[in-house]
């Protein structure tokens, strides 16, 4: 198994400034306003998938769209505004039904940290409370979604309960609690102990190779796993570690 030496000597090669520009989280680094930043953020998180270059791309040209203003964008969103904007498995029209729920938490529920605080809070103190968070946030949009919506729609949005990885919502969720200088640290509600270790195909490669994971599904359960395990080199921030498996893919494409 890889030591927790090598691991904290990756973190501090790789979570510096340098990260952020190729970097799904560089879409909210354009942003100072506290509103602006979660929701570029998340917007970001629905299509940070597939090619790096190509979402990075897709997000540029749907910015450019909101004119730079996200939260304005969303407060005055009407589906016209779109155009044909869409991106692989996301249609206009699922585009169109988010940024509309969206309009709706932010004119009616306060928004985005009020809707995920409100899921950390209904849950106990136990294990599995980051899962449950993630239900509340789903069950939000489902609830909301109009009947007969695309799979483009639950594609971004995924139902934790299926027992998939969350990726996305594990990645949006430690770029908004997470201390800078990579993440924003704007959402105190929660402590960055209970992130949760955002897990696609290329971290649990790397996981395994490092002898930190035993399952060899990419599912939530092995999310879990991974973070308990990577919790035994840092109790207080075990998704820092995240830098160190990106840092040691890296390293050995050079």
């Amino acid at each position: 198994m890889i030591t927790k030496e090598k691991m904290d000597e990756l973190v501090k090669k790789y979570e510096t400034e340098k990260f952020i520009a190729p970097d799904p989280v560089s879409i909210p680094h354009r942003f100072k306003n506290k509103k602006d930043k979660e929701i570029a953020g998340f917007i970001a998180s629905l299509v940070a998938y597939g090619s790096r270059k190509v979402f990075l791309k897709k997000l540029d040209e749907l910015f450019k769209i909101a004119q730079d203003e996200p939260l304005n964008f969303i407060l005055n969103f009407e589906p016209k505004m779109l155009g044909d904007f869409n991106y692989r498995f996301g249609k206009t029209s699922d585009f169109a039904e988010i940024f509309g729920i969206l309009q709706t938490l932010y004119k009616t529920d306060g928004g985005l940290e009020e809707l995920f605080k409100y899921g950390y809070n209904i849950t106990p103190e136990s294990d599995g409370r980051v899962g449950r968070m993630f239900n509340v946030v789903t069950d939000y949009f489902y609830s909301r979604a109009s009947k007969g919506v695309g799979q483009g729609f639950y594609f971004m949005i995924p139902d934790p309960r299926k027992g998939g990885a969350m990726k996305r919502m594990c990645m949006y969720l430690r770029w908004m609690v997470r201390k800078p200088p990579v993440d924003f640290g704007v959402w105190d509600f929660m402590p960055q102990s209970e992130l949760l270790i955002p897990l696609d195909v290329h971290v649990g490669r790397i996981s395994r190779e490092m002898g930190l994971l035993i399952r060899k599904q990419n599912d939530f359960k092995t999310v879990l796993e991974l973070t308990e395990n990577l919790r035994k080199f840092d109790a207080e921030d075990p998704s820092k570690y995240d830098f160190a498996m990106f840092g040691l893919g890296v390293d050995r494409q050079n």
